[in-house]
């Protein structure tokens, strides 16, 4: 089956991009991403803390069956502007992976669809590659059709 989220990593670069076309409006699709009811639903994560503004923060929480925390993230929103971007860090805890810097930018193709663009820098070539060899493409793709099957 084909990934609908593209991952391009260009050797050498410490940088990924991560895009996807939405059949949602791009107001809806910005929504998808700050608002932490909808965000939880698609991406599967219990919100523990989502201020979206200048400076404010975040967490997530993923949780096994047990109630365990077996993921978690968090970051600071360096600058949001609605239905257009979020610049962000990105932090996987208890991981070996350092700080990540997001660039998300919301662009609208038409009045019912939408596309999201995401730029995510790495500390090294190396931690951009090992982040690469995890599960990430398949998780992303599972999300982001959640995300879109939330709509239908």
């Amino acid at each position: 089956m084909e990934l609908k989220t593209k991952i391009h990593a260009e050797d050498g670069k410490q940088e990924i991009f991560i895009t996807r076309e939405f059949d949602l409006p791009v107001e809806l699709l910005f929504k998808a991403y700050t608002e932490p009811e909808l965000f939880e639903q698609w991406m599967g994560s219990k919100v523990v803390k989502m201020e979206n503004k200048q400076h404010g923060s975040y967490r997530f929480e993923t949780l096994n069956a047990q109630g365990e925390v077996v993921f978690s993230a968090n970051g600071t929103i360096h600058e949001i502007v609605p239905n257009q971007k979020i610049t962000r860090t990105f932090q996987m805890e208890n991981t070996p992976f350092p700080v990540q810097l997001e660039f998300l930018e919301f662009e609208k193709l038409t009045d019912t669809t939408s596309k999201i663009t995401i730029q995510s820098i790495y500390k090294s070539v190396d931690f951009r590659d090992q982040h690469l060899k995890m599960p990430f493409a398949q998780g992303i793709n599972w999300a982001h059709n959640r995300l879109q099957e939330m709509f239908e």
